[in-house]
């Protein structure tokens, strides 16, 4: 899933630009280019299909040497994640009309920082086999380090019988809980029992299709319709009919409701790389502990990252703390990095005063 605009991540993210199209993780590949490379060998280019913005299809293709155009999807419109997976299961379909028989998924982002690669394939061939086997679905949770309040959270049944692999140990899901307050997410780590909910999941098409059902009949009733107008080339038909679909996520109209699902205890060390505070977490930092990407020059500053995307100009940063700094050919960004989250609303102040070019 590759079609968000990454508005925590302005200015460098834009909308022909958002941030899964920027080196935000690793100063020398995208997030797109990294999240596809390290699904093979367990995926191969050829079974792997990117779901994105039209205005986004030529830009992610110059990122993805090997992966063919078709299995390059533009959902029509914007209709949240539960859209983008209605969309993916009707080309599916629409392309073959028994893949609810024989397809199985792993619905991956395009926007998270994971290491190392090995791990993440060990915990997604554990996923999906148990996925196959049991008829569930599997998601996988990221053991938390911290009381985070800005992710969702997973109870697991810890005293069920472990599936899964010695290395990935796989549990049922008692409830998927909302982001909490500082307090409750203390009480969730504290407890041993919550996991992050990192927002891949692992299914059976069959099995996706039948939760649907259950769950969202008039998602599960798009899927067939626009997998029959796709495969009788009515395109815009098929774009008309997914224009109708309620926008929501995978998460509140099927997750939540879903009759088996599991939880696969991550192999490796997972970041949701949602706003400028995450580079803290993904790049080295200097002695003051500041990230510094581009012409910099600090000077008695302490745990501020600044990014100058700009080579015509070096930017100088003075007796600060805590802050970020953004830098790029036709805007500047500061804000305390505890705020960095807010960083969505100076793109909606922007997009009220009318300043398009932004």
């Amino acid at each position: 899933m590759a079609g968000g605009s990454g508005e925590r991540f302005w200015p460098m993210s834009r909308v022909a630009r958002p941030k899964q199209l920027l080196p935000l993780a690793d100063p020398e590949i995208t997030l797109l280019e990294q999240t596809v490379r390290r699904l093979s060998p367990s995926i191969l280019p050829s079974d792997t299909y990117l779901a994105t913005a039209p205005h986004l299809v030529q830009p992610s293709m110059g990122f993805l040497a090997g992966l063919p155009e078709a299995n390059v999807w533009a959902e029509p419109h914007k209709r949240n994640t539960a859209g983008c997976l209605v969309w993916v299961a009707a080309n599916l379909i629409a392309a073959n009309p028994e893949a609810r028989k024989q397809v199985s998924m792993a619905v991956i982002a395009a926007d998270h920082r994971i290491t190392p690669d090995e791990g993440f394939r060990a915990t997604i061939d554990a996923a999906l086999d148990v996925a196959e086997a049991t008829g569930g679905i599997v998601t996988i949770g990221i053991k938390p380090d911290r009381p985070e309040t800005g992710y969702g959270y997973i109870e697991v049944d810890s005293g069920a019988e472990p599936k899964g692999t010695e290395r990935v140990r796989i549990l049922p899901v008692r409830q998927f809980r909302e982001k909490p307050d500082r307090a409750t997410a203390e009480e969730f780590l504290a407890s041993g029992n919550y996991l992050w909910n990192s927002g891949t999941f692992f299914w059976t098409l069959d099995t996706f299709l039948s939760e649907l059902e259950s769950a969202a009949p008039d998602l599960y009733g798009a899927v067939f319709q626009i997998a029959d107008l796709l495969r009788e080339d009515h395109a815009d038909q098929a774009a008309e009919c997914f224009a109708g679909l309620r926008s929501i996520s995978i998460d509140y109209a099927l997750m939540e409701k879903a009759n088996k699902v599991f939880v696969a205890e991550a192999a490796f060390d997972w970041d949701d790389v949602g706003s400028w505070d995450a580079l803290d977490r993904s790049l080295s930092a200097d002695e003051g502990g500041n990230v510094i990407r581009g012409d910099i020059l600090t000077v008695d500053s302490k745990n501020t990252i600044v990014v100058n995307e700009n080579p015509s100009i070096t930017t100088c940063v003075l007796g600060v703390e805590g802050l970020v700094v953004v830098v790029t050919e036709d805007a500047v960004l500061v804000c305390p990095k505890d705020q960095a989250q807010q960083v969505r609303s100076v793109v909606e102040a922007i997009k009220s005063s009318g300043k398009s070019k932004f």
